[in-house]
């Protein structure tokens, strides 16, 4: 893929927002023995891959976990997360903006639709926040790629959001600007070939590829400050964040290019994700949007 291909861009703000959407992912999971992932990958784990890595963050959190020998013990999530002598891998078309990492992890700057050149069959595979990232056929050239390169009995997991905003209320009328998002931009994807509804069709083509016992947890990821319960609080702001900054990056790539009825100048661009951002930002708006966490494993046999 060539990274003008794709709708999100590799920049400071963009930066940021994989930060925060990392942060609400991690928030959202903090009741839980593991907030980084939900599968149960086993202890005897060697090599996990991160797909779309991003700025890296999830790849450095998961190595951290993984202590480096009797001399470097680092301290676990969990104690009952104790996994030796790991390998975690974090690739991206884009170079992440990482300037210190655990010893036992490795980013690296690759396409994985090309052929995977890595020696050793993988133990566990994650991605994340990837909508829009390929057609249809590529999606499921990805997923045969990770069954392919997964040890028997291995698993996949993939955590993916809706961009439509919503609220349980009335506080996201049809007529505001954030309401609009959502069919705006999937139109966009459309029009370009390559879709971001997948959260809802991950888990088919998930299957399509081998995979079993498959799990799939559904939340929602509030935006704001607006939730009274401090755990979803946190979230929502850490969520307002990463839609701030990410907004104008996406809307640029999308919008400029298949707006409807005709591509959209930047200036209208620019106006209309500062609508987004003010609506978003008023605590009288309850806005959320939907994520789906998806994970299952490559039979034994």
């Amino acid at each position: 893929m060539r990274e003008d291909a794709y709708w999100s861009p590799a920049d400071d703000l963009q930066f940021e927002s994989l930060e925060a959407g990392h942060a609400v992912a991690v928030v959202l999971e903090s009741d839980t023995p593991n907030p980084l992932f939900r599968a149960p990958v086993g202890s005897s784990a060697k090599n996990i891959l991160d797909i779309g890595t991003g700025n890296g963050l999830w790849a450095i959190d998961v190595a951290d976990m993984f202590p480096q020998g009797d001399s470097d013990i680092r301290k676990p999530i969990s104690q009952a997360l104790i996994f030796f002598l790991a390998t975690v891998r974090g690739v991206d078309i884009f170079p992440p903006p990482v300037t210190w990492m655990p010893p036992n992890c490795i980013l690296e700057v690759d396409d994985v639709l090309r052929e995977w050149t890595w020696r050793e069959p993988f133990d566990f595979i994650h991605l994340r926040i990837m909508l829009g990232a390929f057609t249809e056929k590529e999606w499921d050239i990805v997923y045969q790629k990770c069954y392919e390169n997964l040890k028997p009995g291995g698993w996949i997991e993939q955590l993916e959001l809706d961009a439509h905003l919503e609220a349980d209320d009335e506080s996201v009328p049809d007529d505001s600007m954030a309401a609009s998002w959502g069919d705006a931009t999937f139109g966009c994807a459309e029009r370009s070939g390559r879709r971001i509804d997948t959260l809802n069709t991950m888990s088919s083509s998930i299957e399509r590829a081998g995979f079993v016992h498959l799990n799939e947890k559904s939340n929602k990821w509030p935006i704001g400050a607006w939730p009274k319960d401090k755990q979803l609080k946190e979230a929502g702001l850490m969520n307002y964040h990463m839609w701030s900054a990410g907004l104008e990056g996406w809307g640029m790539w999308l919008l400029t290019r298949f707006g409807a009825p005709s591509p959209w100048p930047p200036e209208q661009v620019q106006t209309y994700v500062g609508k987004i951002r003010s609506e978003l930002k008023n605590p009288k708006v309850h806005a959320y949007q939907r994520a789906r966490r998806v994970w299952a494993r490559k039979p034994l046999n």
